[in-house]
């Protein structure tokens, strides 16, 4: 056996050892195998430069958010183009914090063999876990070296001025301030900005700036709750659910926003957010307009597939306009569509009861300027807010409702929609929700899902029926 062939055998079986060492390594293993979390993979797989992680406690997002760090820093994520000597912060509440959270997932899927150097603030850097780290040093698998450094909100702004990163992971939410700081840090290189966080400060910036502005974009959103985990044991659910109030459910386990009045359609999630797709005639309905002057009109185009699943796939939402614009606009955005109109080329639309009624400031109402421009609209619908609501509550719920992304105006109002006092909703951005409620309410009432009864229901019917029997034999 020649020296090159035997050479050449080593070579491969150092190829397989370190394969096999490699498989066992957290990072190789990090959402392989039968269990996978879906929505990990959906946040990494983004091409958003913000994105935002909002989840419960033990819901993985803490997770993602250390191993983003470090495809990053290696240099190896698997769905983006990566770069070479990476620079990005990893920013906690507090040192403290920093200790036992993020620099602790962050050295749980760095392996020894990749890391370069370690900078400690305080502690041995040969027992890093037990100090609190300034700077990881980490071979990138290009060839050069990308350093992870570390922050605390309670350091204060100053400390964050300065630097050019390429990303900047906030470990829960930040202060205004600090956001914005490394909204700066990371323009030079258009780098990324993402966060994971449990949403236990009420409607912050997080809630205004973030959530509610979000479109997938320019800033990606996602909610993660214990259910989404794969890993997290039944029991340990149990555990957790009991041992919390009903409010504290909201944001611990479904990681959710709240305030002191809760938020009506608590059913609306980011999964009934999808791509526009283009959609087949046979499914396009009508729109639903609800007027405004001064406020905005809001009108959504309404489609309905073969199962009964309403997608909300276009808007047109404008204020301080005559019905002349919105009218052309409507049919603009109608033609564009290709949608269908009658046989004398009208769109078909509900409009709010009110549009019949004329003031005196003009001879004709609102339906009929409407009505002039080739917009035929309808104004019986049922304004019965509670119904409505309801409806649109169980349409979420069963997963039979979907708005397409482009609706940026009635995603934000559903986010933002609050009850008020007397189990009244605050009266405020509903433009779209009222006339969604007006579209909703004129579709055929879905059944209740049959139940199938219990065999304890079934013997009481079977016994049910005999004495009936034995009754009317006894009557005659």
């Amino acid at each position: 056996m020649s020296k090159s062939y035997e050479d050449t055998l080593r070579r491969i079986a150092e190829i397989g050892r370190e394969q096999q060492r490699r498989a066992e390594l957290p990072l190789y293993k990090y959402n392989r195998g039968e269990k996978v979390h879906l929505k990990q993979l959906a946040f990494h797989k983004s091409i958003s430069k913000n994105r935002w992680v909002f989840g419960g406690n033990r819901s993985g997002k803490t997770e993602c958010g250390a191993v983003e760090c470090v495809y990053m820093a290696r240099g190896a994520h698997p769905y983006r183009e990566n770069r070479k000597d990476t620079f990005g912060w990893v920013v906690s509440l507090s040192s403290q914090v920093q200790r036992d959270v993020a620099q602790k997932k962050i050295l749980r899927y760095l392996d020894k063999s990749w890391i370069s150097d370690i900078i400690m603030l305080s502690g041995k850097k040969e027992y890093p876990e037990n100090g609190v780290i300034d700077q990881i040093k980490v071979k990138n698998v290009f060839g050069g070296i990308s350093v992870i450094g570390f922050k605390s909100c309670d350091q204060g702004r100053e400390k964050f001025q300065g630097s050019s990163l390429d990303y900047v992971w906030f470990d829960e939410e930040p202060p205004r301030d600090i956001y914005e700081e490394c909204r700066m840090r990371v323009l030079d290189r258009r780098g990324d900005i993402f966060a994971t966080m449990t949403p236990l400060k009420g409607l912050t910036f997080a809630y205004t700036d973030i959530y509610l502005k979000a479109d997938g974009n320019d800033i990606w959103c996602e909610f993660m709750e214990w259910a989404d985990n794969p890993f997290l044991p039944e029991s340990a659910v149990e555990d957790l659910t009991r041992s919390l109030s009903p409010e504290e459910l909201e944001s611990r386990r479904y990681g959710r926003f709240k305030n002191a009045e809760g938020l009506v359609y608590t059913e609306f999630t980011e999964g009934h957010v999808i791509d526009p797709f283009d959609v087949p005639r046979d499914w396009q309905d009508k729109l639903s307009i609800d007027p405004g002057l001064r406020n905005p009109l809001s009108c959504h185009w309404y489609a309905v597939d073969f199962d009964g699943n309403v997608y909300v796939v276009a808007e047109h939402y404008e204020a301080g306009r005559t019905v002349d614009h919105h009218a052309a606009k409507i049919k603009e955005i109608s033609a564009a569509l290709g949608w269908h109109t009658d046989s004398a080329g009208r769109i078909e639309a509900l409009i709010y009861s009110a549009a019949s009624q004329r003031t005196l400031a003009s001879e004709k109402s609102v339906a009929e300027l409407f009505y002039e421009q080739g917009i035929l609209v309808n104004t019986r619908v049922n304004k019965d807010l509670f119904s409505g609501i309801n409806r649109v509550k169980r349409a979420f719920s069963t997963k039979k409702l979907f708005i397409f992304r482009t609706c940026v105006n009635l995603i934000r109002e559903l986010k933002s929609y609050w009850w008020g006092d007397g189990d009244v909703p605050l009266k405020k951005d509903d433009h779209a929700l009222d006339e969604l409620r007006y579209y909703i309410s004129s579709r055929p009432a879905q059944p209740p899902p049959k139940v199938e009864p219990t065999e304890i229901q079934k013997d009481k019917d079977r016994l049910a029926r005999k004495l009936k029997r034995a009754r009317q034999a006894n009557e005659r």
